[in-house]
């Protein structure tokens, strides 16, 4: 076991012996000073792993040898120990980033606390969480090898993201490929879950489903449009871990009232999910009754498939006889959400405003596109980082804040996630057929093993357009992506261990749904 080096300052450094011996005896090695002036001089020297500093020493007060110590060691981690209890000690200290505070007269198991909590916190966090994991890998994995409905399959995904941030804060991450594997079974089991009950889900009333795009205003949102100003918050491509990745920052802001699921239509991107979402439609539907909104997806300007979602959201609220007065704004750029920043006043005026953000969906595609992004998000934990990193520096972080300043509510949420794929599958097909690689669609789709991607022959009983009368459907399932026969080794290398979407995965379809209400309110 590693030893560690504590340095402790204090005045009556020899009435302190005893739990000097006793941190000792436990296999810390401790540094005894009687002043501040001798502690500065031994953190000079030498290398330690934490202070203990008295407050109250002579010369040299402890909060004057603490600004000094963390001006030359900010990192160094100290520990104020103090017979007072005065607020502006404390407030002081804290405001200095110590580690820890405590109180004379000290007790034995009060500082091997303290002492844990700051130098074996990693490891003890490690091997709880690896063995919690252990016991809760076995419970996983029956409850999805018995039939489960589409509320316990949120609750599986919910699990196995936890367990994914947990064991990403631990040091070594030993758990990690065993959590992989059981995500990867998960995904499989849910596949064919979805597979077995997707077109049952959208043609008979009378079954239990789940809410699907195309009935998430209607049933999450237009029913909670009421005196005040309500924000919805469309945050393109965010997954359920990113969203508790994001979610501490607000909880300052915010409580939460709501966070919970609802399953993205198929196929999960932008051009078909969120034209449902707005326009309250399935996509055979928009494109027959609204068919002067309605782009195909074989456009190749993926923007392009939703510059209309302004007016199928005006639609909606028409046809379901609504008195909302509305906003809608597409950031893109950082610089359009300083500038709806700045107009935010105006907003307040309208009973629902909605702001959809397209930056984690630009985001995945620079990953795939540019070198530099996949060096910087090269895993599931470094793509929640980046994601995390943009959202405290965002306009939308600053809008959230202004939400909250006013005491009103918002609800954050997104039309489909994003899946790291991993193994290509072939397929071909003329020029007609569409570039997404977790889903095609097209006249003469060909391919061999059927049994390993979900095949719709006949897209209308799913609700999806049938431009041809020979066009089929074909989704990918689990971390497989489409490569065409020619120039397939490219294919391979240049998209293997990119995030994608379109597809059937849990990190896809499972979307999370997030109410808050400001602190203020």
């Amino acid at each position: 076991m590693q030893r560690y080096n504590i340095l402790w300052a204090d005045d009556e450094i020899d009435l302190l012996k005893p739990h000097i011996l006793f941190l000792t005896d436990r296999g810390y090695d401790i540094t005894p000073v009687a002043s501040g002036a001798d502690a500065i001089d031994a953190v000079e020297n030498q290398q330690f792993d934490v202070v203990f500093l008295d407050e109250n020493m002579p010369g040299m007060t402890g909060l004057e040898t603490l600004k000094y110590i963390k001006s030359k060691r900010p990192s160094l981690p100290v520990v104020m120990i103090t017979k007072s209890e005065e607020e502006s000690i404390m407030e002081e200290a804290i405001g200095s980033h110590i580690a820890d505070y405590l109180i004379k007269p000290l007790n034995p198991s009060q500082i091997l606390l303290s002492v844990k909590k700051i130098l074996d916190n990693k490891r003890l966090v490690t091997e709880r969480t690896n063995i919690e994991y252990q016991q809760e890998f076995r419970n996983i994995s029956m409850a999805y090898n018995e039939y489960m409905d589409h509320k316990e399959w949120v609750e599986i995904h919910k699990k196995l993201v936890y367990w994914e941030l947990e064991i990403d804060k631990t040091e070594n991450k030993s758990m990690a490929e065993i959590l992989d594997m059981q995500k990867i079974e998960a995904n499989s089991n849910f596949a064919q879950f979805v597979i077995d009950n997707y077109e049952d889900w959208l043609n008979d009333p009378n079954i239990d489903r789940p809410l699907l795009s195309n009935n998430l205003l209607k049933t999450k949102v237009f029913p909670e449009v009421k005196d005040k100003p309500l924000f919805l918050i469309v945050i393109d491509n965010l997954r359920y871990d990113q969203w508790k990745t994001i979610e501490g920052e607000l909880t300052d802001y915010f409580n939460i009232l709501e966070e919970s699921a609802y399953y993205s239509i198929l196929p999960t991107t932008t051009a078909y999910a969120r034209n449902s979402i707005f326009s309250g439609q399935m996509p055979l539907e928009m494109s027959k009754k609204e068919s002067d909104l309605w782009v195909s997806d074989n456009d190749e300007d993926d923007e392009g498939k939703n510059n209309n979602e302004e007016e199928f959201l005006k639609r909606q609220i028409q046809r379901l006889r609504l008195n909302i007065k509305t906003s809608y704004n597409k950031i893109i750029h950082s610089s359009q959400g300083k500038q709806l920043n700045d107009q935010f006043n105006n907003l307040l005026q309208n009973d629902l405003n909605v702001v959809v953000y397209n930056f984690v969906d630009m985001l995945s595609h620079a990953r795939t596109d540019m070198r530099m992004i996949r060096e910087l998000a090269a895993d599931e934990s470094a793509y929640r980082s980046l994601t995390k990193s943009w959202f405290l520096h965002s306009p939308l972080f600053d809008l959230l804040k202004m939400i909250s300043d006013k005491g009103l509510r918002v609800m954050i949420t997104t039309d489909h996630g994003t899946y790291r794929v991993k193994k290509a599958f072939k397929i071909a097909g003329d020029k007609t057929v569409n570039t997404n690689l977790r889903y095609k669609h097209g006249k003469n789709l060909g391919y061999k093993d059927h049994q390993a991607i979900y095949t719709v022959r006949d897209p209308e009983k799913i609700h999806l357009p049938r431009p041809n009368v020979s066009t089929s459907y074909a989704f990918a399932t689990e971390d497989l992506f489409f490569a065409y026969p020619n120039n397939y080794n490219h294919y391979v290398k240049y998209y293997k261990d990119t995030f994608q979407h379109g597809g059937i995965s849990m990190d896809e379809m499972i979307i999370p749904f997030i109410s808050l209400n400001s602190k203020r309110a």
